[in-house]
């Protein structure tokens, strides 16, 4: 599965892109991610803990960075898990490229997904509402920490500005699909104003 998204951060792009070589600091800044070991070459192994629904999973594995291009600001990285209690497995490769914008920078992002077991089960609307609210979080959090970076604070001293837990996400997600449904159900029904 594709799901392509953005987000905006206020700050030039060769900041943001320096902030992709801190790979502790940007793990820090995706909810529910927790870094554990850095297996060195660019490689490291984690683990990611989700809500899908009324599922709680949490996935440990590895992720790699396959490619990282300075002149253009894109960085590719590869990621597989296991959910820790055998219901399914995941498998990632996320594309991110960062342009400059009038207010800042853009981060453009494109997770090709492949899902297996109880994460498989549920549709494609559900699990791009997931990744929408994590992107936010990561966009509002990755914020904080630049900020407090330029502030002088140590990486231990900072603490991510959107800590939303699994069941927070999980309703934030819900009401995204809610709303996807309302305008399905009502749009075509609203008179016409031509």
């Amino acid at each position: 599965m594709l799901i392509k998204s953005d987000f905006e951060v206020t700050e030039p792009p060769d900041k943001v892109w320096r902030f992709f070589d801190d790979i502790p600091g940007v793990a820090a800044c995706l909810p529910g991610a927790e870094l554990t070991d850095d297996l060195g070459d660019d490689k490291y192994r984690g683990t990611v803990s989700i809500r899908m629904g009324p599922v709680r999973m949490r996935f440990a594995g590895t992720a790699e960075i396959k490619e990282r291009d300075d002149a253009a600001k894109r960085i590719v990285v590869d990621a597989a898990g296991a959910d820790e209690k055998g219901r399914g497995q995941a498998a990632m490769s996320v594309t991110a490229s960062v342009v400059a914008t009038a207010r800042g920078s853009k981060v453009e992002v494109t997770q090709d997904l492949q899902l297996s077991g109880a994460a498989a089960q549920y549709g494609r609307g559900m699990i791009s509402d997931v990744t929408s609210v994590l992107m936010r979080d990561f966009a509002t959090n990755m914020q904080t920490r630049i900020d407090a970076i330029e502030k002088g604070l140590s990486p231990d001293q900072i603490k991510s500005g959107s800590a939303a837990g699994g069941f927070t996400i999980a309703l934030r997600a819900m009401r995204m699909a809610l709303a996807r449904v309302a305008r399905r159900f009502f749009l075509p029904y609203q008179p016409n104003r031509t």
